[in-house]
Order: C-alpha cells, then structure tokens, then sequence
C-alpha cells in the first residue's frame, strides 16, 4: 500500500520537469492525480494539450489514476477550474502542489511592464488561485496539505530575475502566513526551493559573471550539486511526496533546499546583530555604528574598483564580493 492510498493530488505544470516527476511518483505511491498544464512555452507563450496528457497516459499505463487539465494558474477562473478537476473526477482535494511556472528575464533597466506582470501572474497569483479554492474544500474536511515551490533566485538573488525573484520570495512568505492560517484544521503549508535543470534553467545565461561563485556561496556547507543526484529533476520529487503524507503531519511553515542528495531546512529570516539606544539615532552616530553592524555581510555587487564612487575615499577596505 501506497503512502498516499486513496489521496486525491493536484499539480500544477506537472507535464514537464519536476511537476512530471513529482505527478509520476505520487500516482506510484496511490493517489489519484490531476495533471495540470496548459503546455505553455517556457516565456508562457503558446498552449499545447500533449504535455499533461502524456503524463496521464504515463500513470494510467502504470496503472495509476490520472486525470488531465490545461487550465491556466495566471487567473482567478482557471485557479477555480483546475481544484473543480479534482472534486468532479475524483470526489475531493487532499494535496495541492502549487509549480506551475515561466521566465521572462530582463535585467530591471530593461524589463517590461508585461515582462513583470506576466512572471508575477503565474507565480505569485497562481499560487494564490490555487490554493484560495483547495483551502476552502480543506478546511471544511479538515485535512490538507500543500506544498509551494519558492526559488534560489528569491531567497539569495539572480541578476536578471527582479520578476522571478520577487515572485519566488514573495511565496516564501505566502507559505509561512497560510501555514499559520490553516494549521489548527490540519492543514500544513510547507515550500520548497529546487535546484535542478528544467527546460526553465536551460534559458537562463550562464555566463553572468560571479554566477558560479554566488550559487557556490550561497549553499556554503552543503554537498556540491554536482554530487550524488546532479541537478536531476527526479531528485526533487521524493521531498515533495514526504510533505504529502500523513507522516507529515507536523511539518508546517517551512522552506526546504531540495537538489540532489541534499535536504536543507532554511532558516527562517531573524536578527543577526542590534544595536540600540533609548532615543531616535542620529546621522552620525549611524554613520560610526553601522560598518560594525554589518561586519561580515557581502556587497553582492561592489562597484569596480575603477568606479569614483561617492564616500569611497572613507572606507579603509572595499566591499567583499557575495
């Protein structure tokens, strides 16, 4: 017996990458699935039914039960229709795993308004619409479980990603207030921040500078991605399903680093250093006092040193790189 026996799963973009992975190996352990995909290009261009009627073809081949739909997460109306999947074909919604996603990136200077409203849509207000319907059908039942995807992009920052990365942070904090939310009904919230290659990644540019040293340094301590696992997709999966079962039962409001090998719990932003004074700080005392806050904290950007940067000339040791 499977750990989701008769669990009715969504996933949403589940027919590519990690979705698909996730949408095979929870149908493998027993749910009924609703493979949700619009079949869009990854800028969200374009609608093709193939994709997640392919994974359902995969599952019912299996022998799993599967059911597909190529509503779009970007709208209130779609968000509505694809939890009505669920209900209509298979009686209710236990699990909600909200992955749907697209790129459009620019660098902020030259980033579109449709640029950002578009990546934000999907995201940002996909999870919303999603997870507006399913937490209605979940608090009444009083069980649930949904399982967001933030990013590395809005946890540490990608130059080029302001839409991406704010949309990514943003669920981030969108999983910690519906986790507080719905937690007395037996609701968990939980999100986890993938790295992996998707046809998503493969449009990102790999040759931005101090990329590689940024990604490196931002995962300090953890096992390298290109250890056991790489950055298959597969890998992902297994964490998400574990959130998804009974036994997760107490895990709730957290953001989990998910690649390879490699489960991390990230710690949830809290004061590193204070100061304080009983009054309003002045220019002054802020200008002497806040070099030693931030002692050991990186510029992620430092201008070049060829640069006349303004106050410069008043520092006695340049910025380190992140």
């Amino acid at each position: 017996m499977g750990a989701l026996e008769d669990k009715v799963a969504v996933i949403t973009g589940a027919g590519r990458g990690i979705g698909r992975s996730i949408a095979l190996m929870m149908a493998e352990e027993g749910a009924k699935v609703v493979v949700n995909d619009p079949g869009v290009g990854p800028d969200g261009a374009g609608t093709d039914d193939g994709p997640a009627d392919q994974v359902v073809a995969e599952i019912t081949k299996a022998g799993g039960t599967a059911a597909a739909n190529h509503d779009t997460v970007a709208t209130a109306d779609g968000g509505e229709a694809i939890i009505k999947t669920a209900v209509d074909r298979f009686g209710r919604i236990d699990i909600l795993v909200n992955n749907a996603g697209i790129l459009r990136d620019r660098m902020i200077f030259n980033m579109s308004e449709e640029e950002w409203d578009t990546v934000i849509a999907v995201h940002l207000k996909g999870h919303f619409n999603c997870t507006k319907p399913a937490s209605v059908l979940m608090r009444q039942q009083r069980y649930g479980r949904i399982i967001n995807y933030s990013s590395e992009s809005g946890l540490w920052g990608n130059a080029g990603q302001a839409n991406y990365g704010a949309a990514k942070s943003a669920i981030a904090g969108f999983t910690r207030v519906v986790a507080r939310e719905l937690g007395r009904y037996g609701v968990t919230c939980n999100a986890i921040a993938p790295r992996a290659a998707t046809r998503l990644t493969a449009t990102v540019p790999q040759n931005r500078p101090g990329e590689e040293q940024r990604r490196a340094q931002s995962t300090a301590g953890a096992p390298p991605a290109g250890g056991v696992g790489g950055l298959d997709a597969d890998w992902v999966a297994p964490m998400t399903v574990h959130l998804a079962t009974d036994g997760a039962w107490n895990v709730n409001g957290q953001v989990f680093h998910v690649y390879g090998g490699t489960v991390a719990v990230l710690q949830h932003p809290t004061p590193w250093r204070t100061i304080f004074k009983p009054g309003m700080w002045t220019l002054d005392e802020l200008s002497a006092q806040v070099p030693g806050l931030l002692a050991g904290t990186k510029n992620p950007a430092p201008p070049p040193p060829d640069l006349d940067v303004p106050g410069r000339e008043a520092t006695t040791q340049e910025p380190a790189t992140a």
